[in-house]
Parts: structure tokens; C-alpha cells; sequence
């Protein structure tokens, strides 16, 4: 069984640089888990902290379940990230460095689990991002060329 995708960070490519990514389990509560079953996320603006020696998911927006009852909470609660010892001091020395963060990519389920998929990345300057659409553009006119001169 591989990984289902529930939810990308689309926006975090376009808008960082990022450095290395690690998986990490996410502690959810009541009927979160069939909220993201429904697809009902959204990764956009969520950041990552860490704090008190633990990695804190913000503005990660989990909708409540439309069928639930009490157990439903705040679309966008603080979510604990769940990594090794090890791995949380590693993340920590690469965040010291300026204008590195912790951002997630993509949410999915590995096998019945739900995973975070979260980089270390350092964000993108206007003029990182103008070259970007820049290369983008030159190769798809090359791209067009090729496909034309194939015909």
C-alpha cells in the first residue's frame, strides 16, 4: 500500500527554497481523520514552530466533520507534530540559520496513518521568483519549438 495524497502545499515551492523535507505523524483529534478522508483540508499560510522541544503544525485548516456531533474542534487548532528526539534537534539547528522555517508540503495516508510531509526552507525572494517564471517561460517556448519542428 503506498501513500494516498490528501492535500498539497502548492504555494510552498513557488514561494521557498526548499532544503530537505522529513515525514512526520500529526496527533489529530475526534473526527478529523474523516474530515481529511473527505479531502476537507488546506495547507495554504500553515507554518511549523518548535516549542518546548516539541514541533507545533499552525494554521493547518482541518473543516469539522459536516456528520459529527461534539467531538468536531477548531478547524484550525495548533497540531503537535509527531518525529524522533533526534530528528526534532536536527530540524532546530537547520531553523537557526536566517530565513530558514519549517513549512509542510503535503499531507497524506500511508497506510492508515496520517502523515506530514515538512521542509526546512528559506523563503524566495521577488526577483528568485521573476528569474523562476523567467526559466519556466524559455523552456516551454523551446518546448513549443521542438514540438513544432517535429510535426
Amino acid at each position: 500500500m503506498g501513500e494516498h495524497v490528501i492535500v498539497t502545499n502548492r504555494q510552498a515551492r513557488r514561494d521557498f527554497d526548499i532544503a530537505e523535507s522529513f515525514e512526520a505523524g500529526i496527533e489529530l483529534k475526534g473526527t478529523e481523520v474523516k474530515s481529511l478522508r473527505a479531502r476537507k483540508a488546506n495547507l495554504k499560510d500553515s507554518f511549523a514552530r518548535i516549542e518546548r522541544g516539541e514541533i507545533i503544525l499552525y494554521n493547518f485548516h482541518i473543516s469539522p466533520y459536516e456528520f459529527g456531533n461534539i467531538h468536531n474542534v477548531e478547524a484550525t487548532r495548533p497540531r503537535k507534530l509527531l518525529l524522533h528526539k533526534g530528528q526534532i534537534l536536527k530540524l532546530y539547528a537547520a531553523t537557526q540559520a536566517k530565513g530558514c522555517t519549517l513549512i509542510p508540503l503535503k499531507a497524506y495516508f500511508k497506510k492508515s496513518f496520517v502523515k506530514i510531509e515538512i521542509a526546512v526552507a528559506r523563503g524566495k525572494r521577488k526577483y528568485d521568483k521573476r528569474e523562476a517564471i523567467k526559466q519556466r517561460e524559455a523552456k516551454r517556448e523551446i518546448d513549443r519549438a521542438t514540438r513544432r519542428r517535429d510535426r
